[in-house]
């Protein structure tokens, strides 16, 4: 590997590394109402360069320094897979999406922070943010496996096109899931629901405001788990020849399990601001984690489907 390569790849770690941590910081200001800590002034903090020392200034300007670091990350990372491998399809896309996703959140972040700003714009920028780390983080696995050759990420046999679609759906369902969940902490829903798995101690609640944004996320995210686990009984069972996969596909079953159990205690601790914080970032962590792995699975299995000429 050649001294470019090595320094490529340390670029789009750092890259996925940062983005990963504006997530972390999104969701700290969300989750301690900071979000008005700088006023309505950008970039400036309540007209000054420097803000003042208030909690929720300092969290807030943080987040938007963060941002604005990894920002320029983002784009020295676009400008070195033009120079290195403009020839490669996949690496530009990759980088492509990362600047387009955290452009877009850089200027919903802004308007957000200008403009007065429903809950429902708020979760979608949630849902941008979380796309802007998916291409960051498919851009690392790429240069891994560019590090491997493409001979060693081939499968032995063609995946069947069931497992593409099927993966496809998933992958647009969990979006819909991961959106939902955000607009629930937008709106301040988060104790519509006391207890789990049921919701004040009932199977099916009275539904109404709060109560019913809470219980369709639960819902949403329970057929999501049953979906996953289909996924991977089914890909087990038909992926002779597809060791890589096999272990990407467990570590998603795995990361579902653990957003389910995150789930739960995100409820344990509501009433905990100190350990709510914890638990709902975790929260955050493990799904930004899930449909970034969950992407690049499906991409495989429509890279390698039957019935596609193969290099």
């Amino acid at each position: 590997m050649t001294l470019n390569a090595k320094r490529y790849r340390a670029l789009a770690i750092l890259t996925c590394i940062g983005m990963f941590l504006v997530l972390i910081a999104g969701a700290l200001v969300t989750n301690t109402d900071s979000g008005r800590g700088c006023g309505t002034d950008w970039p400036l903090c309540n007209g000054k360069f420097i803000p003042a020392y208030t909690v929720e200034s300092l969290i807030e300007y943080s987040h938007r320094l963060i941002s604005g670091g990894v920002g320029m990350l983002v784009l020295a990372s676009f400008i070195a897979t033009l120079v290195l491998y403009r020839k490669e399809k996949e690496p530009i896309v990759y980088a492509s999406g990362a600047g387009l996703f955290t452009l877009l959140q850089a200027l919903l972040g802004a308007a957000a922070v200008i403009w007065p700003t429903t809950p429902p714009v708020l979760a979608l920028h949630f849902g941008i943010s979380i796309l802007a780390f998916m291409f960051t983080l498919l851009l690392v696995i790429w240069t891994y496996r560019k590090k491997r050759g493409t001979e060693a990420d081939k499968p032995l046999t063609a995946i069947p096109r069931p497992v593409f679609w099927f993966s496809l759906f998933i992958l647009v369902y969990s979006y819909c899931v991961v959106y939902l969940g955000a607009y629930v902490r937008h709106t301040d829903s988060g104790g519509g629901c006391e207890g789990w798995p049921l919701c004040n101690g009932e199977f099916v609640p009275d539904l109404h405001g709060a109560t019913l944004y809470v219980f369709m996320h639960r819902v949403a995210a329970a057929v999501l788990f049953v979906l996953v686990g289909l996924l991977t009984l089914y890909f087990n069972r038909v992926s002779q020849g597809h060791p890589g996969l096999r272990k990407e596909m467990t570590a998603t079953f795995v990361l579902i399990c653990c957003q389910v159990l995150s789930g739960a205690l995100l409820t344990a601790t509501m009433r905990n601001d100190d350990w709510f914080i914890f638990t709902s970032i975790l929260h955050n962590m493990i799904v930004s984690a899930l449909f970034g792995i969950l992407c690049d699975f499906m991409i495989r299995a429509w890279k390698w489907r039957e019935g596609r000429p193969q290099a």
